[in-house]
């Protein structure tokens, strides 16, 4: 027995043990560097606590674990303004030296040494830098600085794009909006983390990507931030106004989002043809589309969270609108001579909605989240084509509708941890919607129902420095309206790769599989003349289109440096494009069609330098071929595209400048190019409230934004140039507010408490 013994002893002793990392610092106060105990300490690996301490007597603290993965270290005491520190993964014991902490009278940033960007199971997360932050006056703005490969910010129509398309925001882990992400003060954002590739519970939204902002602690209190442009040389106004309020747990918010635009210099020049077997006219068309619209969202939300484990949201949403255009038209036609059309068109909409949003964490291990979104939208639109031919004869094309939607989103999310490597998720979507439309020429009223259903299961596994995602799902969908009924069900599926090689170097790998099921609208068979020669229809024998993806990026940063390489391949089979075909008597046929396929070859390059004495950079080029075919055609593109933002803060004062370089795009057989732009931006800083900013964007362009586009087609081949001078050598000025209520509370109060004003002493 005393042999037994000795041998498991010695067993267990050559067994080897997970090494424990020693974590430790000193908590100094900012104002004069003496040592602050009793700050709590709290280890957090992907948000979730692991362990904690306090500091002691004179400020130090030490933290065990045996957690090679990143971490985030939280420290905070009441009176202090908190500060948070990024851990790069690793077995080394760590000392992070001094970290101090402002009395929370100062709304100054905390200075903490740490990696600002890393990469943590498929996504990079960027805690933003005190650099950036001080030289962004609105999110957007700080955006356009972060290394986000794929990732587009757009400072003037002010839209976040990623891979082209819109991403998935989520603040706080709520599912938000693009006014809510504008709505947000750059510096209260703590950390971010993003991904090109859409998880999989949003995979069947029809998003691209995701963004997730995670915001600074609240104390009790309110908070207020506002930021408005106007332009002085046209009529264009932008606003985003938050105001809240923080009380114990809960906090109210309101949400206001005007935009405004009256064009007058809108220009569309057009060169086209109508081929067919027995037929040829050729058009040319110079017109002027002055437009306007009034856009206002509002929102009042209430969040109220009774304990780290428990977050209920509301969210009300009303989005009135109104828009109206009109082009003045001057045809020179082949067949029918010189004419003019009077095109005006006009569309009102109000869409009231309300989002309940659930998330209970019942321990460490388990989570549940549940969202009810139900909305009740309206839209009238009105269109009249009125074409005054030579001889004093009229015709009149048009296509005014009314339509009245209800619609249920209903959404359940399960999340189970097994280990600290391997979580598991699954969850049920469904959207059930009810449409009635009418066709007011023809009091055509028919109803549209839709049942869309998506089941996923997601595993996500670490192993090492490696890092597994595998999700599928099915998607059933059923649509139907009084002439057509379909039924779809298919497979939506995505493997990603990441592998951390070291704290320089990340590499990830992806395949996603995503079928694009076709619209209700693009499905209804119901024929509508708009012009002369051409008819608009749906098409109930549409197929739905395979996508497919495959795609490669390489990740390096060292210091102040960063640099990311990406390259990918997109394969559509079915995928749905515009044609246009003869039909006879001088009448074409508009409607979609599944085209054979459209490939493309894509390598980006995006480069960011940081803060060398206040100058910063980000640049972004990239190469795209693609290729399309369909029946008796083919062709091909090669596009370059590219963007650069530089900035420069000096104290009060931070100038930047971007520049799109836009690149072409091939679908099917249209060309067309992506939006220009440029803005030139200073900004000003005169105290902690205010911001005041001028940009100059277009400039020396008098054309302003253009979109041209070409058509290969050989039934409907055509040349169109449509640009908005007003917008060229546009001068806007700005003006951004914040304030936090609850610091100046809490500076009232530690005035009343630690000074004694009084005196013994009689006056006379």
């Amino acid at each position: 027995m005393k042999q037994l013994f000795l041998t498991l002893f010695l067993l267990l002793l050559t067994i080897p043990s997970l090494p424990a990392r020693l974590i430790q610092g000193k908590v100094l106060a900012a104002n004069d560097s003496t040592a602050i105990a009793g700050a709590t300490c709290r280890l957090l690996a992907e948000g979730k606590f692991i362990t904690g301490a306090e500091s002691g007597p004179e400020g130090g603290f030490a933290i065990e674990t045996t957690l090679q993965s990143p971490l985030s270290l939280e420290i905070y005491l009441s009176g202090y303004a908190g500060t948070s520190v990024l851990i790069e993964a690793g077995t080394r014991n760590l000392n992070l030296g001094d970290l101090f902490l402002d009395e929370i009278t100062s709304l100054d940033e905390v200075t903490v040494t740490a990696d600002a960007l890393s990469y943590s199971k498929g996504r990079t997360i960027v805690y933003p830098s005190i650099a950036d932050v001080k030289a962004s006056s609105t999110t957007l703005s700080l955006f356009q600085k972060l290394p986000l490969s794929g990732l587009e910010a757009n400072p003037i129509t002010r839209d976040l794009s990623v891979d082209g398309g819109s991403p998935m925001i989520l603040i706080d882990g709520i599912p938000s909006t693009l006014d809510d992400f504008n709505s947000t003060n750059p510096k209260d954002i703590e950390k971010i983390e993003y991904s090109r590739l859409t998880p999989a519970r949003y995979a069947d939204k029809g998003t691209n990507g995701v963004i997730m902002i995670t915001l600074k602690r609240r104390n009790d209190g309110g908070a207020i931030y506002a930021w408005g442009r106007s332009a002085v040389n046209t009529a264009f106004v932008d606003a985003n106004i938050r105001a809240s309020y923080h009380q114990g747990a809960s906090q109210f918010s309101l949400f206001y989002t005007p935009s405004w635009r009256n064009y007058n210099d809108v220009y569309d020049n057009i060169t086209e043809s109508y081929v067919g077997d027995d037929f040829r006219v050729n058009l040319e068309e110079h017109d002027r589309n002055p437009f306007n619209y009034v856009f206002h969202t509002m929102r009042l939300k209430y969040d109220y969270r009774p304990s780290q484990k428990t977050l209920f949201s509301a969210t009300f949403r009303a989005s009135p609108t109104k828009n109206k255009s009109r082009a003045i038209v001057h045809t020179l036609d082949s067949q029918l001579g010189e004419y003019d059309n009077h095109n005006q068109s006009v569309s009102n909409g109000f869409s009231p909605s309300l989002d309940l949003f659930l998330r209970q964490d019942f321990n460490p291990s388990n989570c549940l989240e549940v969202q009810v979104v139900g909305t009740l939208s309206s839209s009238d639109y009105k269109r009249d084509n009125r074409y005054v031919f030579d001889d004093g004869s009229e015709e009149i094309y048009s296509t005014n509708a009314d339509s009245r939607r209800r619609s249920l989103i209903s959404e359940v999310s399960f999340i189970h941890d097994f280990s600290e490597n391997t979580q598991i998720s699954a969850g049920y979507q469904n959207t059930l919607s009810h449409s009635r439309n009418k066709y007011l020429s023809t009091d055509y009223e028919p109803v549209l129902t839709e049942n869309n259903n998506f089941l996923y299961a997601r595993l996500g596994q670490s192993i090492g420095k490696l890092y597994l995602s595998l999700y599928t799902g099915a998607k059933m969908f059923w649509v139907e309206n009084d002439m057509n009924k379909r039924h779809f069900i298919r497979n939506l599926s995505s493997v990603r790769v990441s592998w951390n090689i070291d704290r320089h170097w990340n590499l990830q790998a992806s395949f996603m599989y995503t079928p694009s099921i076709p619209s209700l609208s693009a499905l209804t068979d119901y024929p509508q003349q708009t012009t002369p020669y051409l008819i608009n229809n749906g098409n109930p024998d549409l197929k739905v289109a395979e996508n497919f993806r495959y795609t490669l990026q390489a990740g390096y940063k060292v210091g102040k440096f960063s640099l990311s390489f990406y390259s990918g391949i997109g394969d559509s089979r079915n995928n749905v494009i515009n044609d246009i075909k003869y039909i006879g008597d001088g009448l074409f046929l508009s409607r979609s069609v599944n085209a054979k396929r459209r490939r493309y070859f894509e390598n980006e390059l995006t480069l960011k330098i940081d803060d060398i004495h206040g100058f910063g950079a980000n640049l972004y080029m990239g190469f795209t071929h693609y290729q399309t075919a369909g029946e008796n055609w083919r062709q091909h593109l090669n596009s370059f595209e590219g963007s650069v933002t530089v900035w420069w803060n000096k104290g009060p004062f931070t100038i930047s400048y971007w520049r799109k370089l836009p690149g072409k795009y091939l679908n099917g057989q249209v060309v067309g190019k992506d939006e220009n732009g440029d803005a030139l931006q200073l900004d000003w800083e005169p105290n902690k409230h205010w911001t005041i900013g001028a940009s100059w964007m277009y400039m020396f362009d008098r054309k302003g934004t253009r979109y041209p586009a070409w058509s290969h087609s050989a039934v409907n081949p055509y040349v169109r140039e449509r640009f908005i001078r007003n917008n060229g050598d546009m001068i806007v000025l700005s003006l951004t507010y914040n304030a936090d209520f609850g610091s100046i509370f809490r500076t009232s109060r530690r005035n009343l408490n630690n000074s004694d004003n009084a005196s013994s002493l009689i006056k006379f």
